[in-house]
């Protein structure tokens, strides 16, 4: 039986990716220096996974970025803006793509489906001319033979890559993507046979818009794209990969009769019902089914006994011959090697695999269902999944409790938002087009070392609180020197927005190394949730309260919400995820009570990750919007008219949540707009009306640029064509953690002197 996995992460158990990445780019190594650890790493990934037995070795699954950015430069879909005249993408236009560079903005990055990667967004218009520009899936497929693997190439499929694009600056928003296939498929014909030359068997296309609501033109496409693609492939053997969810029954019937696809790689996690799908629709004979029963999005040990059971069951179906054991998506999404935690204990440690132990569970599992089973293997593995459904760590009858009693309500603070917000204003004093900041401030090589010897007990907790204090000082001096209207601490205590929470809850288990890859090089360790949550003592207030006490300015309160700590983290799936989001709305309620007792008139609860929550199918989506609202509604429904709640979302596509936004019910969001495009304005200029505070991101603080202040005062323009003076607010798209400040006083200065510019020429038109 053979093995296989969708895709491997690619930071290296260390992180270190990201440290060569960002040497780089501070100038600080070569082209050639990256390029090396980049080899290493692979190699390394490849000899890793070949030694564990697996038989189909991934390749093209490394990038210097993103994934889709890899296949936009494959493609030479570079936006003009760039200047790239031809010839092989290099780093320059690459990473400009992805970052931007003092001249010019980046392309836009939005959520990867429902995950908490990101992706760079092709631009795509009529007047694009495809043409073959990147070579990196046939170089990294030669690499690996070179050292004797051979893999499988990965890349993005045709019609999948199109449909995550979006229209280029002057296209119509109408701009119908998949118009454009006829001229996109011949390079990727070039592709294909390029890597046949070379020697490949299989290739694997990533196609994972087949799991979302498609019409039949989206079904007609597929079908065209791979007849086209037919000839090329004889000889090597195409598998199509689908991940996230279950694959719809009429797509499933269109891509089970394309004769180019040799193999169909399926999600047996979330696509739960896609089991019964291959039962009662039929598998067709002449295929392989990849059958995705290793869970490639959590980190929890798989039960082999029940995996086993669903292979055996499958086989009936598809054939001995024909079913490979894989993972239900890349392992992208998950921590690189449980090897390098020592800090976990042993009971929580034994129900944990990682990408590696993932690895190894799939070749097992392929082993047992030839009759080669590791009896001490699966024996070791049974024991693990007992205990963690029979440990008294996992459940807190009191937690249950509380939970179980907020049903009934929908938690609804009293007076209506405007009215609240006339309370406020009242005793806020704020001028019109208030300025803030989203939360964070740089986190400086310093600030992280005395984090870092603080935890290694090198430092005193005296001197620690010492250095946190005099680094909120310099931070609110700074906003004051601004004139920035509402401030921040600056968050200097904080290693992370979800972990730091996530350590002073009860519930969670953290790691040392259980990075997981956001975008580019940030890289981000979520907590694990493996039982109930609860809050034992207040979490900001002190530091909060301290901030406060050095301004006569409102100072911000800042918070996670609970349905980002639960998309944020790996949660426990022994009970429904929104009983764990009720479970933590109701550790942060307390904490917004004691702040607000603490005196803190503003408090901002972010809700970052609330859009990539959202299931895929359509309609799965109201049940999950009413659970993850009503838990935001519950962390602040206690509180006085005139606490001032606010909350953030960053970097997703909320148009089409947008009501759901509004049944929220802050008084203020920030949303970021700016590296979009501002396609959050067309919501607005479409008619729907938004009665409390919102400020729509005026730069990108993902980029190094630094926006001058007639071009943040054009934005604040553009958004006041389509929104009301009263309720705006002048903010960047996010926090300021990435940046460092000689970028970020620049840019706040510039974002201050547009506010004050707008503020007098509103004067003025009176």
């Amino acid at each position: 039986m053979a093995s296989h996995v969708v895709g491997y992460p690619r930071i290296a158990p260390k992180r270190e990716l990201k440290f060569a990445l960002e040497s780089f780019w501070e100038g600080k190594s070569s082209a050639a220096e990256l390029q090396n650890v980049a080899k290493n790493l692979r190699a390394a990934t490849w000899k890793q996974m070949a030694d564990a037995g697996l038989t189909y070795i991934p390749s093209n699954t490394f990038s210097y970025y993103d994934q889709v950015l890899d296949t936009t430069a494959m493609v030479g879909a570079v936006p003009p803006r760039y200047g790239w005249t031809g010839g092989e993408i290099g780093f320059d236009t690459y990473f400009s793509m992805a970052r931007g560079n003092a001249k010019l903005p980046a392309m836009e990055m939005t959520k990867w489906f429902d995950t908490n990667y990101h992706y760079i967004v092709p631009e795509l218009g009529p007047e694009i001319k495809f043409k073959y520009s990147s070579h990196k899936a046939v170089h990294e497929y030669k690499e690996a033979k070179e050292i004797g693997i051979e893999t499988v190439p990965v890349i993005i499929g045709p019609v999948s890559y199109l449909l995550l694009s979006k229209p280029a600056k002057g296209v119509p928003k109408t701009f119908d993507l998949l118009s454009l296939l006829d001229s996109i498929l011949p390079v990727y014909k070039e592709v294909l046979g390029e890597l046949k030359e070379a020697g490949a068997t299989w290739i694997q296309f990533d196609e994972p818009l087949l799991v979302m609501d498609l019409e039949t033109h989206h079904l007609n496409a597929f079908s065209k794209a791979y007849s086209f693609l037919e000839e090329v492939l004889v000889g090597t053997k195409l598998l199509v990969e689908t991940y996230f969810a279950d694959i719809p029954v009429e797509t499933y019937r269109t891509i089970i009769q394309l004769k180019a696809i040799s193999a169909i790689g399926l999600d047996l996690v979330r696509g739960s019902k896609t089991l019964n799908l291959v039962k009662t629709v039929g598998f067709p004979g002449d295929k392989y089914l990849f059958a995705g029963v290793i869970d490639g999005r959590n980190i929890w040990a798989n039960d082999l006994a029940a995996s086993y059971s669903i292979l055996k069951d499958l086989e009936k179906s598809v054939g001995k011959g024909k079913l490979v054991v894989s993972t239900s998506c890349s392992l992208l999404h998950t921590a690189v090697d449980l090897v390098n935690e020592t800090k976990l204990d042993n009971e929580i440690k034994s129900w944990l695999a990682f990408a590696a132990q993932k690895v190894l569970e799939v070749v097992a599992l392929a082993k047992a269902l030839i009759g080669q089973a590791d009896k001490a293997y699966f024996a070791a593995n049974a024991a693990a999944i007992s205990s963690r459904k029979t440990s008294p760590r996992v459940n807190n009858k009191a937690v249950q409790k509380a939970a179980e009693a907020l049903k009934g309500s929908d938690h609804r603070r009293a007076t209506p938002v405007v009215a609240r917000l006339d309370e406020q204003q009242k005793k806020l004093n704020l001028p019109i087009l208030p300025t803030t900041t989203i939360g964070s401030f740089p986190q400086t090589v310093e600030l992280r070392r005395v984090r870092r010897e603080y935890k290694s007990n090198k430092i005193s907790e005296t001197d620690y609180i010492q250095s946190i204090q005099q680094e909120i000082a310099k931070v609110v001096k700074l906003q004051e020197d601004l004139d920035i209207d509402v401030l921040v601490h600056g968050e200097p205590e904080r290693n992370d927005m979800v972990e730091y929470f996530g350590e002073q809850l009860q519930g969670l288990a953290f790691t040392v190394n259980g990075w997981v890859q956001s975008y580019g090089s940030r890289c981000v360790k979520p907590p694990i949730i493996y039982g109930d949550v609860s809050r034992p003592k207040p979490m900001t207030v002190f530091w909060s309260k301290y901030a406060q006490s050095l301004t006569t300015r409102p100072m911000k309160g800042m918070l996670t919400g609970p349905v980002t700590i639960l998309n944020w983290s790996f949660v426990r799936d022994d009970q429904p995820r929104s009983e764990t989001s009720m479970q933590i709305a109701l550790a942060i309620k307390e904490e917004v009570e004691d702040l607000e007792a603490a005196g803190i008139q503003v408090i901002q609860i972010d809700e970052a990750a609330l859009r990539e929550g959202l299931p895929l199918r359509k309609a799965e989506q109201a049940h999950y919007l009413e659970w993850a609202v009503h838990g935001f509604r519950i962390t602040n429904c206690g509180v006085k008219d005139t606490t001032q709640i606010h909350t953030h979302m960053c970097y997703s596509n909320f148009n089409d949540i947008i009501h759901s936004i509004i049944d929220m019910d802050a008084d203020v969001i920030t949303i970021e707009n700016s590296r979009s495009d501002e396609k959050l304005l067309r919501v607005f200029q479409e008619g729907v009306k938004y009665g409390a505070g919102i400020g729509p991101g005026v730069y990108d603080i993902h980029s190094p640029r630094i926006p001058d202040t007639e071009e943040i005062a054009d934005r604040i323009r553009k958004i006041l064509a389509v929104m009301e003076t009263n309720i705006l607010w002048v903010n960047p798209d996010c926090g300021l953690k990435t940046r460092k400040y000689d970028e970020v006083v620049p840019a706040l200065t510039n974002m201050v002197a547009s506010a004050k510019l707008l503020r007098s020429e509103l004067a003025s038109a009176k």
